[in-house]
């Protein structure tokens, strides 16, 4: 029996569906049919049930992901014994971040991940909080950095660091000069926030849910935090954003930053599946990462 029909069936048991499997090994929808019928011939029995757009497995698929899923963690095991033995850690790794992670806190880290483990190539891909989490439960990345709390008890999610959420006002603005705000003065100028799905403006309308009864008075909503910066430093609302996304505008006195009252702070969190990395150097860039953000605490990543 080939590997490779056992690998397809494995992941199309695993996410119950087709589509996602085909995108999660980079093959073509027809491709995963074929391998899964291959299988089911070599069993001759079916191993899933298609009704109305929806599978789910069989009986004796149910036997048969049991048994891949062992053979699976076992080849693993090996995998990981012989590296170990050798010393070797290579391979290709995807990691999904976060805009306000990946643009300001992930190149350090990654830089000085990858002098320590040259023969590692890593893949980063960015989105939303709520997007990065879907990529992980997909399983079309190893490892997702997100900055919101993350919902599905069935992942891994494991706090690398505090990160300070602060409102941010041009130079002339009527608040420019208090050292803190009270969050409900805050909302009565207009307000930049982010899209719906980013981690930032869950974490904000969770904050005001508990310490305010007032309502944000939205007057635009952006992609990304430097369209959120820009829009501020042009006079055209407040905001809220992390500390770690304005060094460079508070240098340069573009931007003013007011700590909130009460005080906002969010987990920047790892999220990962629960079984165990096919790869050692998974394994290494989590350990590197949890080591990473021990040392700099509240410095950026």
């Amino acid at each position: 029996m080939a590997d490779r029909r056992l690998q397809v069936f494995h992941t199309v048991a695993r996410l119950l569906s087709f589509t996602k499997a085909a995108e999660t090994l980079h093959m073509t929808q027809p491709a995963v049919t074929f391998q899964i019928r291959q299988l089911e011939e070599y069993f001759n029995t079916r191993l899933f049930d298609r009704t109305h757009n929806r599978i789910s497995l069989t009986e004796a698929g149910e036997r048969v992901y049991g048994y891949a899923d062992r053979i699976f963690d076992l080849y693993a095991d090996m995998e990981n014994s012989v590296r170990e033995m050798t010393g070797e850690i290579r391979g290709a790794l995807t990691i999904g971040a976060s805009t306000t992670i990946a643009e300001y806190m992930l190149p350090s880290l990654l830089g000085d991940f990858g002098a320590r483990y040259p023969e590692v190539s890593i893949h980063l891909r960015v989105s939303n909080s709520e997007g990065i989490v879907s990529m992980v439960e997909n399983n079309t990345i190893d490892l997702g950095v997100v900055e919101a709390p993350v919902g599905n008890k069935n992942l891994v999610v494991e706090v690398c660091r505090r990160d300070q959420l602060v409102a941010i006002v041009p130079p002339s603005h009527d608040l420019a000069d208090l050292e803190s705000v009270d969050v409900a003065e805050l909302l009565q100028y207009p307000f930049i926030c982010r899209e719906e799905g980013s981690g930032t403006r869950e974490v904000i309308n969770e904050y005001l849910g508990s310490h305010c009864d007032s309502a944000l008075n939205i007057s635009m909503e952006l992609g990304s935090p430097e369209a959120v910066k820009g829009a501020v430093e042009a006079g055209m609302g407040v905001s809220v954003v992390s500390r770690a996304t304005i060094q460079k505008e508070l240098k340069l006195d573009t931007l003013r930053a007011i700590n909130l009252v009460p005080k906002l702070e969010r987990p920047f969190s790892f999220v990962h599946q629960k079984q165990k990395f096919r790869l050692r150097a998974m394994e290494e860039l989590l350990e590197f990462a949890r080591g990473y953000c021990e040392v700099h605490g509240e410095q950026q990543l």
